[in-house]
């Protein structure tokens, strides 16, 4: 590994990759990034892809250390909590945290965008239309195709932030000792669309993060500042129901009048929506070591997660700010910061990527629960009466940066083994007010 690079070369001009960039120019180096797609400021990307994204407290911080999280802020909406719609239309309200605590609906593509922009004016070079073709490892060398030319970029170190398909970590997969997962799920996603109403309005309730639980699949929307809602549907691929089943727009629209009967209602388009909009996979990778002689991998590209704790671009942003702490540390001796970033964020991305698939099983199974409500109603009552000593699991992932990832699952499963014993106290459901919550958050301890 050099010790402290003068060139940088960035593979993948996606959130991670373009947030990086800034970071390091602002520390002097010489950047230059590199993505395979058009420049999607001028070129209309390919639709129907974009779960919006929920910005939250680790990725604010990661935008603050650069200034630019109150510009991206004035871009979102803030969503306080989950609303639950049954079958019947009948919606259960549960907050992501206390009072004032809130995240943000972003759209991808114009955080994206502004990120490039502000990236350029910090004197990043950016090439678009530019494929990876290969990568030396021993030559710090990567090789691009540009239309119908090859072009060589051979720079002090190579950084692969591009994303779960990464043909930089490609190249590390061929390496000596190089470990590597990926997991697809079982379900896939599809975008759709609920416009605004006719005088230009929310349809739905605006500061909120709308979840259609079905037991083993799921419809959410997240609203956006024009007042529209990006939906998702998650779904299986096969089985009955699944995407497979639904080919006609019959059998689309009875399902959805079935089974979404407020949502579909909202969502004139649904038909062409359906049938135009790719579904898509949803896929975690882990592997390891991140770091090859002067190769690297950051974001996606080390740690693919599923969308369901909305910390995918978070993770990305932190794996960002946490580089640029060890670099200040280490006085930008880059092996001995990325040492201590691959022990410290390999942890944390492992933990992050089980929590969003356990979180899946949550949102679409038991938000609606009786039991599960009321669990979350007695951990809410923990932290209000003792907000030092007991922190709910979302909060900590979400609200606390102070409190890593890894450790986050750790009190998380201790939290749910006294909660566990909690919920088989007899007639619970009428005596939740009068337990004994000193003694219950005694078994726990905290961070401060």
């Amino acid at each position: 590994m050099v010790k402290k690079p003068t060139t940088i070369t960035i593979v993948g001009a996606g959130l991670v990759g373009s947030l990086l960039s800034i970071y390091l120019a602002k520390r002097g180096y010489q950047v230059s990034v590199y993505e395979r797609r058009f420049d999607m400021r001028v070129n209309t990307l390919e639709g129907g892809r974009s779960i919006n994204l929920a910005l939250s407290n680790r990725g604010i911080q990661a935008l603050e250390e650069v200034g630019l999280a109150e510009e991206m802020k004035r871009h979102s909406v803030k969503m306080k909590g989950r609303l639950m719609h049954d079958v019947k239309g009948q919606l259960t309200f549960q907050p992501y945290g206390k009072e004032g605590q809130f995240i943000n609906s972003i759209s991808r593509t114009g955080l994206n965008k502004f990120l490039i922009q502000e990236a350029e004016k910090c004197g990043v070079t950016f090439f678009f239309e530019h494929r990876c073709l290969e990568v030396d490892l021993n030559k710090t060398e990567v090789t691009f195709q540009h239309q119908n030319d090859i072009r060589r970029s051979q720079p002090d170190l190579v950084i692969g932030a591009d994303g779960a398909f990464s043909a930089i970590r490609t190249a590390l997969q061929t390496s000596d000792r190089f470990d590597y997962e990926q997991r697809y799920l079982e379900h896939g996603y599809k975008e759709l669309r609920i416009p605004p109403g006719e005088k230009g309005e929310f349809m739905l309730e605006k500061e909120a993060l709308h979840i259609w639980p079905r037991e083993s699949y799921m419809l959410i929307a997240l609203p956006n500042p024009d007042a529209t809602f990006t939906c998702t549907l998650f779904f299986p691929f096969e089985g009955d129901p699944s995407f497979k089943k639904l080919k006609t727009p019959e059998q689309i629209k009875s399902f959805f009048e079935t089974t979404f009967p407020d949502a579909v209602a909202l969502m004139p388009s649904l038909i062409e929506d359906f049938r135009d909009n790719p579904t898509s996979s949803l896929v975690t990778i882990r592997c390891r070591p991140w770091v090859k002689k002067n190769t690297m991998v950051i974001g996606d590209a080390a740690h693919g997660v599923v969308p369901f704790y909305g910390q995918g671009m978070n993770s990305g942003f932190e794996d960002c700010a946490v580089l640029n702490q060890l670099l200040n540390k280490y006085e930008d001796d880059w092996k001995q910061a990325l040492r201590e970033f691959q022990e410290v964020r390999i942890a944390d991305a492992d933990a992050i990527a089980q929590l969003a698939l356990d979180n899946f099983v949550e949102m679409r199974d038991l938000v609606a629960d009786p039991d599960f409500l009321l669990r979350k109603k007695i951990e809410a009552r923990c932290h209000e009466l003792y907000p030092n000593k007991w922190i709910p699991l979302y909060a900590m992932v979400t609200f606390h940066n102070e409190i890593r990832y890894s450790e986050a699952q750790r009190i998380g499963s201790r939290q749910k083994a006294i909660m566990d014993k909690v919920m088989k106290t007899p007639s619970i459901q009428d005596r939740w007010q009068e337990l004994d919550y000193a003694d219950l958050v005694s078994k726990l301890t905290l961070p401060q």
